[in-house]
Parts: C-alpha cells; structure tokens; sequence
C-alpha cells in the first residue's frame, strides 16, 4: 500500500540548469535518447548492467513512477523519492577543451527522502550513475548540486552518500560536494544491496 507524499514541484523551485547540464523529469519522449546512451559503445564495454537496459524497462520505469517520482511503501522500507535524467543541452560546454558527450543523455540521478537506518547506513539519499560516454566532465557532482535546494525544501539539514570503497569516482564526487567521510560499514546480508553483491558501504555527510 503506497502512502500519499506530498511532492514537490521540482520545476518551479529549481534552477535545474547547469551550462551544458539539464536535470529533466523523465518522460516517453526521452526514452529514446536514455536508451541511445544505454547502446553506446563505451556503455556497452565499461557498464554493461547499464547496456541491457531496454525500452520496455524504461517505459515500465515511467509507469511505475510517473514524472520520475517515487511514492513511499513503508512496509518495504522505500522512501519516497525523486529521479531525474541528465540531459545535454547544445550549448558551450562549461569545459570547452573537451569535446562534447556523443551522446544526448548523461545518465541519472535520485534524490531519496527521509531518514531510516536503511537510507543513513547504506543506500543513502542521493544515488547517481554517469553513463561512460559523459564521464570526465564533472556531471554527477553538478547534478547533486542542482538538488540540495529540494532537499533543504524537504527540511533536510544534511544527506547521507554512500558508494563501494573501490569506487574511487565516486568517492572523489563526495569529497568535491564538501561531504565529510564517515566510516565504512559491513553490508547486512538481509540487505538488497548484499544481493547485488555490495558487501561493504563507505558513508559521506553532506551538511545543508
């Protein structure tokens, strides 16, 4: 049983613009741009879980989370929540010696919200993957950045990030946020990150 949030819009409230970077809600008509980004070479040989993405998966997405927001289901410990996908526009790159995506969508971010032993231990608030082809350009630290204003919206003062200790990319994004390493815990084998095979989570503090 899902329970009434009260969302947020995210358009009005936000400035979801960052030079060349977008933050868009996911709709049909971008499915094929994502998709596109999703089949790219590099995706195919640098992230494959990402290169079996389909359009049927995309749009069951939308489906169940119309305008990339998530509805909470406490007896399943989901918190309600946000995605966005990044989208590139055709402007002037913020960094102009490199050349631009050759794709059109960058990859995707979500912002959780509340609090829980779960989402301050392990899955943390904000979650984010640049696609291979976008990588080197600083999007996912940019993307986080366009939505601290809605987490503060949301009464947040601090968010929690988390990534595997060997994902020195992302660790790297935390620290350029201004994100204070915690600790690093042992996954719960009760814990659906463990079935993805996580076994260890570094915590980062991101004081509002």
């Amino acid at each position: 049983m899902q329970t009434a949030f009260p969302f947020l819009d995210a358009s009005r409230l936000l400035t979801l613009i960052d030079h060349e970077l977008e933050l868009v809600e996911p709709s049909p008509h971008l499915v094929t741009e994502l998709y596109a980004a999703c089949q790219h070479p590099l995706t195919c040989r640098d992230m494959p879980a990402m290169a079996h993405t389909t359009r049927d998966g995309l749009l069951s997405f939308l489906a169940n989370n119309p305008g990339g927001r998530s509805a909470p289901i406490p007896e399943r410990g989901i918190a309600p929540g946000y995605t966005f996908w990044m989208r590139l526009r055709h402007v002037v790159p913020l960094n102009p010696r490199l050349p631009p995506p050759p794709v059109a969508m960058a990859g995707s971010i979500s912002l959780r919200i509340g609090h829980s032993g779960n989402l301050d231990w392990f899955l943390g608030h904000l979650g984010y993957h640049v696609l291979p082809p976008a990588r080197g350009r600083g999007f996912a630290e940019r993307a986080c950045r366009l939505l601290l204003p809605l987490a503060r919206a949301h009464g947040h003062a601090h968010l929690w990030i988390t990534c595997n200790p060997e994902n020195a990319a992302s660790r790297r994004t935390c620290e350029r946020l201004g994100a204070r390493f915690i600790d690093i815990v042992p996954v719960p084998p009760d814990n659906a990150l463990y079935a993805q095979g996580d076994r260890f989570k570094c915590r980062y503090r991101l004081d509002l």
